[in-house]
C-alpha cells in the first residue's frame, strides 16, 4: 500500500458541484460541466455530483417537451461522455431523457468514455411551486430496465494515439495498485442486455442500464457502492436511498433542483444529515443555483456532504460562479459502523430481500494513489469537540452522566458515605467534584464525603496544597495519612533495597505506595460505613497505567472509567465556568489544571523535573487519538498512524479546542507517532487482565468504554502480534 494515499487508506474523494446554468442551452451547460470535471480531476476527485437537470436547467417548463431541446440534450450527454474518456473522475449529471412515450428526469453516471447507468427520478413533486408531472413520469412506472441513448458512442471520440496512451496509463495504475485487482463478479450482477459489457457501441447508439434500483460498484475503491436519486426522492417517508443503503449502497448522491424559500435550506440539511446517520452512509447533495430562471422562484446553489450525521463539506449559498464542496468520505468507517450495528442488517432482512431487487454495475475507475492530502474535518482530540458550543454541551452531558450514575449507585445500596483518595491531580479532583455534586442532588451533606490525602515519597507541596484546599473548600470530611512510615516498613520487611536506605526506585517501590493508598481507603470504608470511589480514567485503563488488585485499578465504583484523560481538563474547566461551586473552589480547580500529570511515586533530585506519566507511556493526546480509533473504528495501526500524521503534523493548521494552553499546542511527526502507537498496542494487549476485573462505572463518551460487561470484551491472553506486524509492514519509520 501507499501509506499516504487516501484511497489506499479507505477513503474516496467526492465532490458536490453547483454552477451557473444557461437555461435551455445544453451545449453551454455541457461545456461548464466538462470544465468543472477537469477541475475535480486535478483535485483527485473520484465522483463529482451535479445538480438536477444541470445539462438543461431545471426551470424551463414546457421547453422540456420541445424536440430541439431533447436532441440538444443528447448531444450534450455525448460531449460529456467524450470528454470523460480522458478523465478518471466520474460525473453524475442531470438531464431529461425520453423513453418510449414518456419523459424522465434522470441522473446519469458517466466515466471513462461510457455512460454506466441512468436513474430516473421516482417521486415527482406536484404541489406548491412544483409541477413536474406536467412533463415527467415517475421512474417507478418505467416498463424497461435499459435505455438506448441514440448517438452515444457514435464515431471516433479521440485518436488512436490518445486512446493507447490512456489505456497504458490505466494499466500501469492497476498494476501498481494492490487494491486494483480485476473486478470479480458481484453477488447481484447486471443481466444482459443491461450490462455495460453488453452495451455495444453502434451507429444506433448504446444500451445503458435504466432504473431507480441501480448500484454502482468500484472494484478499485474497495467497499464503495454508490446510488443516485433526484431531489424529491429524499423528501418522502421511505426514500429510495434508504432502500438502496439496505441493498449495500454507502455513498448516496442527490441531484437537486430545489428552489429556495425561507427555511428550506435548514430542511435540506436536516434531511441529508438524518439520511447519512440512519443509513450509515455518506449523503452528497448538490442543488441548482445561479442562472436558473427567476420568473417565479429563486435558487441558492446549496451543496453539502454528510457522513454518519457529521458535515464534511459545504459551499456558501447564493454563490456567484461555480462552487465545489469536496470531501474524503471514509468508506472503511462506514463499513465498520454497519458491521457493528446489527440492527442495520436486520432491517434489510425485514424488508424481505431488498438487495435482490437491485442491479450492480461495476465501474473500473482507477483513482490516483498520489499523496493528495486529506479533505475532511479531522479532530486532533476526537473526544473533545473543536466547536465551543458543542464542547460545552458535551461537558454538561458527561458531567451529568457521571453524577447521575453515582447518585443511582448510592441510592441502590443504602446511601453509604463516599471514601476517596485525593492527590491534587486531575483524576481525583474530577472524581471529587462529581461526588460533591451527587451529594448536593441527593440532599446529603458534603461531609459524607471522606476525602483523604496520602502523601508519599514524591508528593509535591503544590499537589498536596491543592488536595487540601479542594477538599476543605468543598466542605468534605478531610483527613491526611502519611504512608511513608508504613511503606518503608513494608519495603524493609520485603528485603527491598530501599528498606536498607538505598535509592532504588523500581516498580515495586512505586506499587507499594499505590497499593497502600488503596488498602487504606478500603479499610477506612469498612470502618466508616462507606464505599471507595475510584478515580482511574479511560485512558489509563487502555494503557494499563494502574496498579492491579489492591491498587488504583480497584474501587467499589469507578466514576471516571468512561472519561478519557484529554476530556477531563475540559470538564473541570466547564465546572468552573458554570460556577457549579463557589469561586474559592474554582480557583483551586484552575490551579489543578496547571499541574504536570504525574503519579508522584518516584522522588526527583533537586533541579530535576518531577516524574512524568507522559514521558513513560506517551502523550495523552496521541494515545487518546489511538484509543478512539481502536474502540470506535476498529482501525488498523497503519490507518491510525496515517490519520494521526494528518491531524498532528502541523500545530499551526486546523482547530484547537478552547482551553488548550499554547504550550500544549504542539506537533508530532510520523516517527514519534509510530513509536507511541507501537507502545499503545503492546500495553493495550498486555493489560487486558486489569480491564477484565474492572469495577462498575458509567459509560460516558460515544467513543466507547472498556468495561468487560459493555463495549469491550477481549481475552486476557490475546496476542497483539498481528497488529504489530501490520504496523511494521505498512508504516514508514521516517
Amino acid at each position: 500500500m501507499e501509506f499516504r494515499s487516501v484511497y489506499d487508506q479507505g477513503f474516496a474523494r467526492i465532490a458536490a458541484v453547483t454552477a451557473p446554468v444557461a437555461p435551455a442551452n445544453p451545449a453551454k451547460n455541457a461545456q461548464t460541466t466538462i470544465d468543472l470535471l477537469h477541475e475535480a480531476q486535478a483535485q483527485g476527485v473520484a465522483v463529482a455530483v451535479f445538480p438536477e437537470l444541470n445539462l438543461t436547467g431545471y426551470a424551463i417548463d414546457d421547453l422540456f417537451l420541445q424536440e430541439v431541446l431533447l436532441e440538444q440534450t443528447l448531444a450534450a450527454i455525448e460531449s460529456v461522455r467524450q470528454a470523460s474518456a480522458e478523465l478518471t473522475v466520474m460525473a453524475v449529471v442531470g438531464a431529461p431523457l425520453r423513453q418510449g412515450n414518456r419523459l424522465y428526469n434522470c441522473a446519469l453516471a458517466i466515466q471513462g468514455g461510457r455512460v454506466y447507468a441512468v436513474a430516473p427520478k421516482t417521486f415527482l413533486p406536484n404541489y406548491r411551486e412544483f409541477y413536474e408531472k406536467r412533463h415527467f413520469a415517475s421512474g417507478a412506472s418505467a416498463a424497461t430496465t435499459s435505455i438506448t441513448l441514440p448517438g452515444v458512442g457514435d464515431g471516433p471520440t479521440r485518436d488512436d494515439a490518445v486512446a493507447a496512451s490512456l489505456a497504458a496509463a490505466q494499466d500501469d495504475a492497476v498494476a501498481a495498485s494492490p487494491a486494483a485487482t480485476p473486478a470479480t463478479p458481484t453477488a447481484n450482477p447486471v443481466a444482459s442486455p443491461d450490462s455495460p459489457a453488453a452495451a455495444q457501441v453502434s451507429p444506433s447508439g448504446a444500451v445503458v442500464p435504466f432504473g431507480n434500483k441501480l448500484l454502482l460498484d468500484f472494484p478499485h475503491i474497495p467497499g464503495m457502492v454508490l446510488h443516485m436519486e433526484v431531489c424529491e426522492d429524499l423528501w418522502v417517508p421511505v426514500a429510495p436511498s434508504a432502500q438502496a443503503a439496505l441493498a449495500g449502497a454507502n455513498v448516496l448522491v442527490n441531484l437537486s433542483g430545489s428552489p429556495i424559500t425561507v427555511g428550506r435550506a435548514d430542511d435540506r440539511e436536516l434531511l441529508a444529515r438524518s439520511a447519512s446517520l440512519r443509513c450509515n452512509a455518506a449523503y452528497v447533495y448538490a442543488a441548482a443555483g445561479e442562472g436558473e430562471s427567476s420568473t417565479d422562484l429563486s435558487w441558492d446553489g446549496q451543496t453539502m456532504i454528510y457522513e454518519l450525521g457529521e458535515k464534511l463539506a459545504e459551499t456558501e449559498r447564493f454563490p456567484q460562479g461555480p462552487r465545489m464542496a469536496v470531501a474524503d468520505v471514509d468508506i472503511r468507517t462506514l463499513a465498520s459502523e454497519r458491521l457493528r450495528q446489527g440492527s442495520f442488517d436486520d432491517n434489510r432482512v425485514e424488508q424481505q430481500g431488498t438487495a435482490s431487487d437491485y442491479r450492480t454495475i461495476s465501474v473500473p475507475l482507477v483513482p490516483t494513489r498520489a499523496d493528495i492530502g486529506l479533505r475532511r474535518p479531522l479532530d486532533r482530540f476526537p473526544f473533545v469537540p473543536d466547536d465551543p458550543a458543542r464542547l460545552a454541551q458535551d461537558c454538561y452531558e458527561a458531567y451529568s452522566i457521571q453524577v447521575a450514575g453515582l447518585e443511582q449507585r448510592l441510592r441502590a445500596i443504602g446511601n453509604p458515605k463516599l471514601v476517596i483518595g485525593v492527590s491534587g491531580g486531575l483524576d481525583s479532583t474530577h472524581a471529587l467534584i462529581v461526588a460533591a455534586r451527587a451529594m448536593d442532588r441527593l440532599g446529603r451533606p458534603r461531609s459524607d464525603i471522606i476525602a483523604i490525602t496520602m502523601p508519599g515519597f514524591a508528593t509535591t507541596a503544590g499537589t498536596k496544597r491543592n488536595a487540601i484546599d479542594l477538599a476543605t473548600r468543598l466542605g468534605c470530611t478531610f483527613e491526611e495519612i502519611d504512608i511513608r512510615p508504613v511503606a518503608t516498613q513494608m519495603l524493609k520487611d520485603m528485603g527491598h533495597p530501599f528498606g536498607r536506605g538505598e535509592e532504588v526506585y523500581d516498580v515495586t517501590f512505586e506499587n507499594v505506595q499505590a497499593g497502600l493508598r488503596t488498602d487504606f481507603l478500603f479499610r477506612i470504608a469498612n470502618e466508616r460505613g462507606g464505599i471507595v470511589l475510584g478515580t482511574g480514567d479511560l485512558s489509563e485503563l487502555a494503557l494499563g497505567w494502574c496498579t492491579f488488585g489492591v491498587g488504583d485499578q480497584m474501587a467499589h465504583y469507578g466514576v471516571n472509567a468512561g472519561i478519557p484523560k484529554t476530556l477531563i481538563q475540559h470538564l473541570i474547566r466547564w465546572v468552573v465556568a458554570e460556577k457549579i461551586f463557589d469561586d474559592a473552589v474554582g480557583a483551586t480547580l484552575l490551579s489543578v489544571l496547571d499541574t504536570e500529570i504525574s503519579p508522584e511515586l518516584v522522588p526527583s533530585k533537586d533541579g530535576e523535573p518531577i516524574q512524568s506519566t507522559q514521558a513513560k507511556i506517551g502523550p495523552y493526546p496521541l494515545q487518546d487519538f489511538t484509543l478512539f480509533q481502536v474502540l470506535r473504528r476498529g482501525a488498523r495501526p497503519s490507518r491510525i498512524a496515517f490519520l494521526a500524521e494528518k491531524a498532528w503534523h502541523d500545530a499551526s493548521t486546523g482547530h484547537w479546542p478552547v482551553g488548550i494552553p499554547e504550550s500544549e499546542q504542539v506537533a508530532y511527526q510520523l516517527p514519534e507517532i509510530r513509536k507511541w502507537l507501537e507502545l499503545f498496542i503492546k500495553r493495550f494487549f498486555a493489560n487486558q487482565f486489569k480491564r477484565s476485573t474492572l469495577p462498575n462505572g458509567p459509560k460516558v463518551v460515544a467513543g466507547g468504554t472498556l468495561s468487560p460487561r459493555g463495549d469491550w470484551r477481549m481475552p486476557s491472553d490475546a496476542s497483539g502480534a498481528a497488529w504489530l506486524s501490520e504496523l511494521e509492514r505498512n508504516v514508514p519509520k521516517e
